[in-house]
């Protein structure tokens, strides 16, 4: 009886403990500021320089507010008073941009304080936590090259297709220079607008444009038509839709209403994620149409793949993989296996074979938007130099 007594007693005792640990804030830094993302005005969410994030929601007849960032949990916001809730992430929040949504008395929203972002097919809330190395994509006092909106014709779709166009600092100062392409493409849930809004893409160019790391090039980023497919479904969808799109139809406007270089050794295709499976079937599909091949966190190009285009290695100028550290780490942990085999493993194949391939590995980052902005720019350093 003793011994489970005493047993009991220090259970209590540690719990008590690991409570009071839980419950204890003092240690993180009351230097919390307004997000950059946030609405004019709005105060709130902050983030500390611990990165920490805050949240405060005006709901004075809900009985429960959840904000889904913040850890599997999210976090738990408490009722004041004066109708508010507030609440603090448990754990420091990584680095980057990330998405969220509130679930109030069960129902999901968007927190009024910040900016939406279309992510997971629909319109969600929007934080920054500082970056380290955010210089790189940071709003700076450079020469701006723009981004503008396309509309083209798709008969393929019978529709009038979106796409957006990044245009380097000089574009309309000289019409006589003519740039390479990069089409770029979003991942599963996003859409066209993810690049220039979550990426960051025209300011991460306009930066390696300055400092001169990369020559100026055009990038096109249209919608994948990924967002039909569920997740668990992914390995049905047909390319063949949005290949006719892309290669068929895009290609041809961009070359025909741009100052392009229109062939093979002067465009590239990458994507993130699903956009990287769509990069990568439509590149092996169409080497006499890309020479530069992108793959951010998703896909990677084997030795078998290679083996079945013969003139892969005589065409096809670099192969770029890329991953964050914690989403290798995640995979391995859990003996998961790498859609496509291990990248680490065919990288080194295709080296080995004379092709020249690159990996990438974020250091910290998950499958998150700092993991593919340190991507894009690891891969536009290397594009179109011979």
């Amino acid at each position: 009886m003793r011994k489970i007594v005493f047993a009991l007693f220090a259970f209590l005792l540690l719990f008590s403990r690991w409570s009071n640990a839980q419950s204890d804030t003092s240690f993180i830094k009351d230097d919390f500021k307004p997000s950059i993302l946030n609405q004019p005005g709005q105060d709130y969410p902050q983030v500390n320089s611990q990165r920490y994030v805050r949240f405060r929601i005006y709901a004075p007849q809900a009985q429960s507010v959840k904000a889904t960032l913040g850890g599997s949990q999210g976090t738990m916001l408490t009722p004041s008073k004066d109708g508010f809730w507030v609440g603090t992430t448990a754990d420091p929040v990584d680095e980057g941009f990330h998405y969220y949504h509130l679930i109030v008395d069960g129902g999901v929203f968007n927190d009024p304080g910040t900016l939406n972002f279309y992510g997971s097919t629909r319109w969600e809330s929007g934080i920054e936590v500082p970056a380290h190395d955010q210089e790189f994509y940071a709003l700076k006092d450079v020469p701006h090259g723009h981004v503008v909106q396309i509309l083209f014709p798709s008969k393929s779709t019978n529709s009038i297709r979106r796409a957006f166009v990044y245009l380097p600092p000089d574009y309309d100062e000289n019409h006589s220079e003519r740039y390479p392409v990069l089409y770029l493409q979003h991942g599963w849930g996003e859409d066209e607008t993810a690049w220039v809004n979550q990426g960051r893409v025209n300011l991460i160019m306009d930066n390696l444009i300055a400092e001169g790391k990369v020559r100026p090039f055009i990038i096109v980023m249209t919608y994948g038509m990924t967002n039909d497919v569920k997740i668990g479904q992914l390995k049905d969808f047909d390319i063949k839709p949005f290949e006719t799109v892309l290669v068929n139809e895009l290609i041809p406007y961009i070359d025909e209403h741009f100052h392009t270089i229109a062939d093979q050794k002067h465009r590239a295709m990458a994507g993130l994620s699903m956009g990287s499976m769509e990069t990568k079937m439509i590149t092996l599909s169409n080497v006499d149409k890309f020479s530069y091949i992108g793959l951010f966190s998703g896909a990677s190009i084997s030795l078998d793949d290679v083996s079945k285009i013969p003139d892969f290695k005589d065409k096809i100028k670099l192969v770029f993989v890329s991953y964050g550290s914690k989403e290798i780490d995640w995979l391995v942990r859990l003996g998961k296996e790498f859609t496509g085999g291990d990248p680490r493993k065919n990288v080194e194949d295709l080296k080995n074979a004379g092709i020249n391939a690159v990996l990438y590995v974020s250091p910290n980052t998950a499958h998150e938007f700092l993991t593919w902005r340190r991507s894009l720019k690891e891969f536009a350093m290397l594009l179109f130099k011979q």
